[in-house]
């Protein structure tokens, strides 16, 4: 079933089911795009634009989601979180005469309770360990092996320091096992490169 979306484009940030995102809005557009989604559903569709500039075409997919807390200032700006429902793919982009861009698109259907064998998690932990050592990261380890596998892993890949071409990878692996899997060569990648001088990216 299709669905007509009010997208907020945003390089490097994606936002994951289950998860929440923290967004500070300014320009005078997205206080425009919050406005309206706070008089009709609350949502909003977040998504990577290819190329950090005005008017770029998108990546395919997307999630949206739900505003739960929100402060607005006096100046028009929003503090808020969005709590991340669905992700999406897009159809076609609509022609509009918001200052926001909206688009065509199909809810996907989310996997039900998935869960990684022990061995997957065991090595996802390992990797994790020597990413955070080698980047610098102070992790609390006893909290992180209290969260469930998809909790972890998407979490992870929601806030991992990549660039917008692997988080969009990330985003569109098709279940836990394959993002996971991603995830693991994507830090082992990073891992190496970080002591280059010029990290090469994936795209």
């Amino acid at each position: 079933m299709s669905k007509r979306l009010s997208i907020f484009p945003l390089p490097g940030a994606v936002l994951f089911p289950g998860l929440q995102l923290p967004l500070h809005i300014f320009e005078p557009r997205y206080q425009s795009l919050v406005g309206d989604s706070l008089v009709r559903d609350r949502r909003i569709a977040m998504i990577q634009p290819q190329k950090p500039v005005d008017g770029s075409p998108l990546f395919q997919v997307g999630c949206i989601g739900r505003i739960g807390e929100i402060e607005a200032m006096d100046d028009g700006r929003y503090n808020l979180i969005l709590e991340g429902e669905q992700r999406f793919r897009i159809i076609r982009e609509l022609d509009v005469a918001t200052s926001f861009r909206q688009v065509e698109a199909d809810l996907l259907e989310e996997p039900e309770e998935e869960a990684l064998a022990a061995v997957e998690r065991a090595g996802f932990e390992m990797e994790a360990r020597k990413f955070a050592d080698n980047q610098g990261y102070s992790v609390d380890w006893d909290s992180v092996e209290r969260l469930d596998d998809t909790s972890l892993i998407n979490g992870v890949s929601q806030i991992a320091p990549f660039d917008p071409a692997s988080k969009q990878a990330l985003l569109e692996a098709d279940n836990l096992a394959v993002r996971c899997e991603l995830l693991i060569q994507l830090m082992q990648f990073y891992g190496r490169a970080s002591g280059e001088e010029e990290i090469t990216t994936l795209q």
